[in-house]
C-alpha cells in the first residue's frame, strides 16, 4: 500500500480543487494519507469551510506546533512514505523552500525530505506571470496578479534537487497513477 504525507499552507487559491482532487484519489485506491497542515494551512481550511470536512476524510491529520512537531521530517527523509506533495503552496512557503529557511513544519518537512530519496511534489500558486482568476470563501470571484519575484522563485524551486513542480491540482491524478472517470 501506498502512503503519502500531503502538505496544505494557507492557500486559498487552488484549495477546493486540490482537496476535491485528494479526496476523489483516496476513495478511488487504497493509499493510505497523513495530512499536515501549516498554522496558516489551517486558519485557510476553516475560512473556507473546510475544516469539519478535512478531519472527517482525512483523519490521519496533524496541525503545526512548530518545524519539527509533530516529528513527521524523519518518516519522511527514511522513505515511510512514497511522496511528499506540498499543494497548494504560497509564495511564502516557496520562498523559504528556495532561500533554505526550515521554520514551519511544512518547510521544515521539505529541507529534510530532500535530503533522502522521497519525492517531493509541490504545486505552487503563483507559477506563471499574468493575472489568475481565484475564488473568496464566500465564492466571489477574485482576480489577482503575480508578482514577478513570485513566478522567479518557482523557477527557482522548480531546479532544486528532488522537487517537481505541478503545474495544477489535475497533475495529482498523473503522480498518483490513477485517470480521474
Amino acid at each position: 500500500m501506498k502512503r503519502i504525507a500531503w502538505g496544505i499552507t494557507g492557500s486559498g487559491d487552488l484549495i477546493k480543487e486540490t482537496y476535491d482532487a485528494m479526496v476523489y484519489i483516496k476513495e478511488k485506491t487504497n493509499i493510505e494519507f497523513m495530512v499536515f497542515l501549516s498554522k496558516e494551512g489551517e486558519t485557510v481550511m476553516k475560512w473556507y469551510h473546510m475544516w469539519d470536512d478535512i478531519q472527517r476524510d482525512f483523519p490521519n491529520f496533524k496541525t503545526d506546533a512548530g518545524p519539527n512537531s509533530p516529528f513527521i521530517a524523519g518518516p519522511l527523509q527514511i522513505g515511510h512514505y512514497d511522496m511528499l506533495i506540498i499543494a497548494p503552496a504560497t509564495a511564502n512557503t516557496v520562498a523559504k523552500i528556495v532561500h533554505g529557511i526550515a521554520d514551519t513544519l511544512v518547510t521544515n518537512a521539505v529541507a529534510q525530505t530532500a535530503k533522502g530519496e522521497t519525492p517531493i511534489y509541490i504545486l505552487p500558486v503563483d507559477r506563471q506571470k499574468g493575472t489568475v482568476i481565484t475564488y473568496a470563501p464566500s465564492g466571489k470571484e477574485l482576480k489577482l496578479k503575480m508578482r514577478d519575484t513570485d513566478v522567479e522563485n518557482t523557477e527557482k524551486l522548480s531546479r532544486m534537487e528532488n522537487i517537481t513542480i505541478l503545474n495544477s491540482p489535475e497533475d495529482l491524478y498523473r503522480i498518483m497513477g490513477i485517470s480521474k472517470e
